[in-house]
């Protein structure tokens, strides 16, 4: 697990949310045993007490269980993890409106960006729809994509270059 903390926030909330992204991208599946108290502290460069204070948070939220003899474990409730990662992803998305607004883009313009570049192929294609996109939502004009020189135009600039010289 990647673990880093921003000096703006309490480092036990960002714990919080690391552990539950872990959690809902199935890096620590349903059922499964969570790491010690001291390991994850080692691993992420925190004070034991600080990772017991995140980890308490998470089974208050009902996403840990303590077991007596096998430590902790990740909640079996899927239906729970799957209400989380819902939650989690519609904040995302509200994070990337309230972005695009501050860039003076509205909230329809901004999502025919997304709809452009999620319609586009692998290869590059979304590009040209991309830059549309940005245009009309910006009401800025994009230029002309650039092509490269036909073999008669190449020739052309060369003579008159060497006329020039």
């Amino acid at each position: 697990m990647r673990w880093e903390f921003a000096s703006d926030r309490p480092i036990s909330t960002q714990i919080v949310e690391t552990i539950q992204k872990g959690i809902l991208s199935g890096v620590y599946p349903p059922g499964s045993n969570m790491p010690s108290v001291r390991a994850l502290a080692v691993d992420a460069g925190v004070n034991p007490n600080t990772m017991q204070k995140a980890l308490a948070e998470l089974e208050s939220q009902g996403l840990l269980r303590t077991q007596r003899t096998s430590g902790r474990t990740v909640t079996k409730d899927e239906r729970l993890i799957m209400r989380l990662r819902e939650q989690t992803s519609s904040g995302y998305v509200e994070q990337y409106f309230a972005h695009m607004r501050d860039l003076g883009i509205e909230r329809d313009a901004a999502a025919a960006l997304v709809a452009a570049r999620v319609g586009g192929s692998p290869s590059g294609g979304a590009a040209g729809r991309h830059d549309a996109a940005v245009a009309s939502a910006t009401n800025v004009p994009m230029p002309a994509p650039m092509t490269a020189p036909s073999a008669t135009t190449a020739t052309t600039l060369s003579a008159d270059i060497s006329e020039v010289n």
